[in-house]
């Protein structure tokens, strides 16, 4: 991965100034690429200027995923899926802490000399501030999802300048793409990359008004999820978990918090990592776990003996609730919350579970986000939205546009 001299012309290249217009305008979904003099790159980089899932899978893994396979259809080019769990929890880590817990075995063993991951700022707990950990003491100081838009790659510079030569980068799908992309300039002997699944973003200020929205009590809440159970699980400041099902989100005054990206992305499960680890194919309480290629299978069994693991399964079918929940959300139908917390324990008991409720989260918004790229972007549809989407999009019955 040594860079020549021409692949350093980049630094010529001026960051934008904050603030400033995008080159994806609208669709930027602030991954940081462009804080930096690797916007020479953008065009090529950007997932929303230039989607390249396909080409840059066969580059990373080696090979294209099989269409044909469901799990790979769905869930992406992969060796291994295993639910997990760490025996002993990292206190107040998100889950369990396995995130954390890889990356620092990375930097204990010297596997890495620095990780890429999302500190908060000392004044808002929920505002991303990208550094690069160079202790386990900073990796853990980064523990717990910022479900805001992050500009990781705004360090992009830093790791050049700095020297590195082993990194791990701790990120999300749209951010990957574009590393991906650059990752042979930066001057690296090895990249690790260690993904999360990722879907509807905000900006601080919908943050703010989900919250405001949703929650009881704003302003304790630490982190949120939306979770197996169909509720959204507020942890707050003293421990306790709120708990709000999602057919009683008031959908109409939501429709317009998430970012537009996030409307228009189709690489929830975050196709380009090495390794992911999320909670949508896993039973409740615990972690899911997709290994990609070999360097993923290596981060894994860094902390195999910490973990307490089993297979994947799958339960019930989630098609008729996809289906339904289409023109439901194109309505912006909000149940009453008794009928609500009623609809949410029925659809617990016999919903999908496992890899099918995966399914179900990828197809509701897949078939979501495709509606919002054909009305909005239509000149973009063909391009943008990648032959697995398509693919998975076709099983339903779309409204017309």
């Amino acid at each position: 991965m040594t860079a020549t001299f021409r692949d350093r012309q980049h630094q010529k290249s001026k960051a934008l100034k904050p603030g400033s217009r995008r080159p994806a305008k609208e669709l930027c979904s602030e991954c940081g690429l462009c804080d930096t003099y690797y916007i020479h790159y953008v065009k090529e980089a950007c997932a929303f200027l230039n989607q390249q899932i396909a080409e840059l899978e066969a580059k990373i893994h080696d090979r294209h995923r099989n269409l044909d396979n469901e799990n790979e259809l769905y869930f992406g080019v992969h060796q291994l899926m295993i639910a997990a769990r760490k025996k002993q929890p990292i206190q107040g880590a998100q889950w369990t802490g396995i995130v954390s817990a890889i990356a620092c075995e990375m930097l204990d063993r010297g596997l890495v000399e620095g990780v890429v991951c999302v500190q908060n700022t000392a004044e808002d707990r929920f505002q991303p501030m990208p550094v690069i950990a160079r202790t386990p003491e900073e990796v853990l100081a980064a523990k717990v999802n910022k479900p805001t838009l992050s500009p990781n790659l705004s360090v992009l510079e830093q790791i050049e300048q700095s020297g590195l030569k082993r990194l791990l980068v701790i990120g999300v799908g749209c951010q990957i793409q574009a590393l991906r992309e650059v990752e042979e300039k930066l001057g690296l002997e090895k990249l690790y990359v260690l993904g999360t699944p990722c879907v509807d973003n905000v900006s601080r200020e919908g943050l703010q008004k989900f919250l405001d929205t949703t929650s009881k009590s704003p302003d304790t809440v630490v982190h949120y999820e939306f979770m197996q159970d169909f509720r959204v699980h507020f942890k707050h400041e003293d421990g306790s978990i709120e708990k709000v099902p999602f057919f009683g989100l008031n959908t109409k005054k939501l429709k317009d918090v998430f970012a537009p990206s996030c409307l228009s992305c189709f690489d929830y499960v975050n196709s380009l990592a090495d390794l992911v680890v999320g909670y949508m194919g896993a039973p409740f309480g615990w972690q899911w776990i997709v290994v990609r290629n070999d360097t993923g299978a290596e981060m894994l069994e860094l902390v195999g003996e910490q973990l307490d693991t089993q297979p994947v399964s799958s339960q019930g079918n989630r098609k008729q609730a996809v289906q339904q929940s289409i023109p439901a959300y194109e309505q912006g139908v909000t149940l009453p919350m008794w009928a609500a917390q009623l609809m949410g324990v029925v659809i617990e008991r016999i919903g999908p579970k496992g890899l099918e409720y995966g399914r179900f989260s990828i197809d509701s918004h897949f078939t979501r986000n495709y509606l919002y790229v054909k009305r909005n972007y239509p000149e973009k549809l063909e391009a943008h939205v990648p032959e697995f989407a398509k693919k998975i999009v076709s099983q339903y019955k779309l409204p017309d546009v």
